[in-house]
């Protein structure tokens, strides 16, 4: 359902004149992450729990983990991306298209895509220098960086400091540049007088207000926790949401919102 449903916004952006924009480029982008994120952990999730446990290699569970961490890591940013698409679109609407021309939006989604290699990269290097027991069982459904890191032999504390020092850095500022963002719509919006521009307005954003919502907040409530094996346990399923469950409501998300892709879809049909 999830590759369904994010190929079928990827093929319409591609095939579908009018759905040529910059914001659904970027949809397309997002729907492309979440396509690699579900391939690198739904797999190795049902046969986790359809066997009840399952055995992987500390090279195999290294290679998830660099997937994992390249598209949630690029996702953030697309996130961001689009919500600068969005400020632009209502509050600075006359010069949207002089903003983000086609040349700009392609350098947007490459550096997206390439600070998550980046970020991604360094971690995965320091990771692949730590030492591993031969008899380790990780208590989660997929090859998460704390899990990862309480099966090692070796010292973590340089890796987790800098693991930690680099996905702060980027969720602080990612949070604040959105903020901001949505800060400056709500009040242009505030300054629409009709109430009709006002709903048309909201609705441009809503969509990507709403994925942010769900996807910035589980990661947010899973650092919150206080350690402990119970909220451990709340951690695994939390994990669920932004791995799992957003990559599958994205397209949902997106398309039951946005009368484009509706019509879209709805022609296709016919035809």
């Amino acid at each position: 359902m999830t590759l369904t449903g994010n190929l079928l916004i990827i093929i319409l952006v591609s095939v579908t004149r009018y759905l040529r924009s910059p914001m659904y480029f970027f949809l397309s982008q997002l729907s492309f992450c979440d396509i690699i994120l579900t391939t690198a952990i739904v797999p190795n999730l049902l046969l986790v729990t359809l066997k009840n446990g399952s055995h992987i290699t500390v090279s195999e569970c290294i290679a998830q983990l660099n997937f994992f961490s390249f598209s949630s890591t690029a996702e953030c940013h697309l996130l961001t991306m689009m919500s600068y698409d969005r400020y632009v679109a209502i509050c600075k609407p006359l010069y949207y298209v002089i903003i983000m021309n086609s040349q700009f939006c392609v350098g947007l989604a490459m550096l997206s895509w390439a600070l998550g290699f980046i970020v991604t990269l360094i971690v995965t290097i320091l990771i692949s220098h730590l030492h591993f027991c031969n008899s380790n069982n990780i208590d989660h459904f997929f090859c998460d960086y704390i899990p990862f890191f309480e099966v090692s032999c070796s010292d973590t504390t340089f890796v987790k400091t800098v693991a930690f020092l680099l996905s702060t850095a980027e969720t602080v500022t990612e949070t604040v540049f959105i903020i901001s963002t949505y800060v400056c719509i709500f009040l242009t919006i505030h300054r629409i007088t009709s109430t009709t521009g006002k709903q048309k307005a909201f609705s441009t954003c809503s969509s990507h207000l709403a994925v942010v919502c769900m996807y910035y907040g589980t990661l947010i409530a899973i650092y919150v926790f206080p350690s402990g094996e119970y909220s451990f346990n709340v951690n695994k399923i939390l994990s669920l949401m932004y791995t799992v469950v957003t990559p599958l409501f994205n397209p949902i998300i997106y398309s039951l919102r946005n009368r484009d892709i509706k019509t879209a879809i709805k022609g296709y049909l016919k035809k």
